[in-house]
């Protein structure tokens, strides 16, 4: 199967979406340590994902989101159990890695909840950034910190101190949407 992609774009940069054009398999950041670049066999059709286009255009539009499309959660079993529990934590809110473990039976599994969350292929849609240190500090986040900080900031959970009121975390974000 030819995955297809497009370029989708946010306050925090060009957001890269694949799939098989009816189905959403990935969102990748434009910075951070998970970004990825399109595979070249992918398709490129601007076209595609108009409904997760609308959606992520009102999330960051300040409106609690309606994602509801199709998604494709390739992982392990354990994997799909912390991103299906990911998508429980509502809007505006937080959770701690801890809590998150104990809460899908795996009391002291808050560094495997961390892996499980960090290799979340669908962030924002499958919201990983909800999840944050016993401490209450960002903690980890493939879309670095900022993006981290202001995803929360977005809905109203940021941690005090986790950005500053207005900023937006990638004051140059590269240009990825031309490729």
């Amino acid at each position: 199967m030819t995955l297809v992609y497009a370029w989708h774009d946010s306050p925090i940069g060009a957001l890269l979406l694949a799939g098989d054009g009816t189905t959403l398999h990935r969102i990748s950041f434009p910075a951070g340590s998970r970004r990825i670049a399109p595979d070249a066999a992918w398709r490129r059709d601007d076209a595609a994902f108009g409904s997760v286009r609308a959606a992520l255009d009102a999330y960051f539009a300040g409106k609690a989101p309606a994602f509801d499309m199709p998604l494709s959660l390739n992982g392990t079993a354990f994997q799909r159990r912390v991103w299906s529990a990911l998508r429980d934590i509502p809007y505006g809110e937080t959770i701690s890695y801890g809590a998150l473990a104990a809460a899908i039976g795996h009391p002291t599994g808050s560094r495997a909840v961390g892996a499980a969350n960090g290799a979340n292929p669908i962030p924002i849609i499958v919201p990983c950034h909800r999840v944050i240190g016993a401490s209450g500090r960002l903690t980890g986040f493939g879309g670095g910190l900022p993006t981290k900080a202001f995803l929360l900031e977005l809905e109203g959970a940021a941690p005090a101190g986790a950005v500053r009121q207005g900023e937006l975390p990638l004051a140059a974000a590269p240009a990825m949407a031309a490729t």
